[in-house]
């Protein structure tokens, strides 16, 4: 107990203060002046001398895949070749190197990302590090309710039918391998009747 006393003891022989947390220290509380956590700040450390050495630019397939806008960065480099990924307005290859202040626009799993480049890495780090890297002026996404869900079956149900899984397969646009889109058997033409015989 004595070890614990003479922590808040001052040289005087007086107690001190115990000291503040950081929301009162901070003024109102709302991340105005608040310091960042040391983790984040350690791992910010980390992503910056994982940047670029010596180089203004990083790939933009890289970079998105960085910054955990794409899963992976196959994925980010397919983006590109086909056209989602737009860098301050103009279709990319995924070679193409991204600087500080450029705009990066990505479509992607049916949303569209906006961001803009605060930071250069190369590295794949973690989402609150992540964030630090762009600002996000992406539009908001489509509430839940907007997005219809196609073939939803009640609970149990049971083993869909085939015409059931044709009805789910047109309602969300997929064709399928065993779909058929042209004309239907020609009349008169049985499958188990032979060539050339007409049918009783």
């Amino acid at each position: 107990m004595a070890s614990q006393g003479a922590q808040y003891e001052g040289t005087d022989g007086t107690e001190d203060a115990a000291p503040e947390p950081p929301e009162a220290a901070g003024g109102s509380g709302n991340g105005d002046a608040k310091a960042p956590d040391p983790k984040v700040a350690a791992a910010i450390a980390a992503a910056e001398a994982a940047g670029p050495q010596g180089s203004t630019t990083v790939r933009v397939d890289s970079w998105i895949w960085s910054v955990r806008l794409v899963k992976t960065r196959s994925m980010g480099a397919t983006a590109c070749r086909g056209g989602h990924v737009r860098v301050n307005g103009e279709r990319v290859k995924p070679a193409h190197g991204v600087r500080v202040g450029d705009e990066v626009r990505l479509r992607h799993e049916g949303r569209e990302r906006v961001v803009v480049v605060t930071r250069l890495i190369r590295k794949r780090v973690g989402p609150p590090v992540a964030t630090q890297c762009y600002i996000d002026n992406s539009p908001p996404p489509p509430p839940r309710e907007a997005v219809a869900p196609a073939g939803i079956r009640d609970r149990g149900a049971g083993r869909p039918t085939k015409r059931d899984r044709r009805e789910m397969e047109r309602l969300r646009g997929v064709t399928g391998p065993g779909s058929v889109s042209g004309p239907g058997p020609v009349p008169g033409k049985g499958f188990g009747s032979a060539p050339g015989k007409p049918r009783p």
